[in-house]
């Protein structure tokens, strides 16, 4: 499960709001938007990989953002 809460922390500290953020995306818009109140469960590892390069994520952040459930 996506950590939403991280992913909307980051975009604001990057100084985007999620508008101009997925302007800048190679994501239609309305999808951003839609997987976004979804909980970020449907982000394809494409779609994330786009993210974390957009916003310039190391892997940590990328880890805590996109991983945040973890498996036993």
């Amino acid at each position: 499960m996506v950590n939403i809460n991280k992913l909307r922390g980051k975009i604001a500290e990057m100084g985007f709001s999620l508008n101009t953020f997925a302007e800048n995306l190679p994501i239609d818009k309305s999808t951003f938007y839609r997987k976004i109140s979804a909980n970020g469960e449907t982000f394809s590892i494409k779609e994330a990989d786009a993210i974390a390069t957009a916003l310039n994520l190391d892997y940590s952040d990328v880890m805590d953002i996109f991983f945040a459930q973890y498996v036993a």
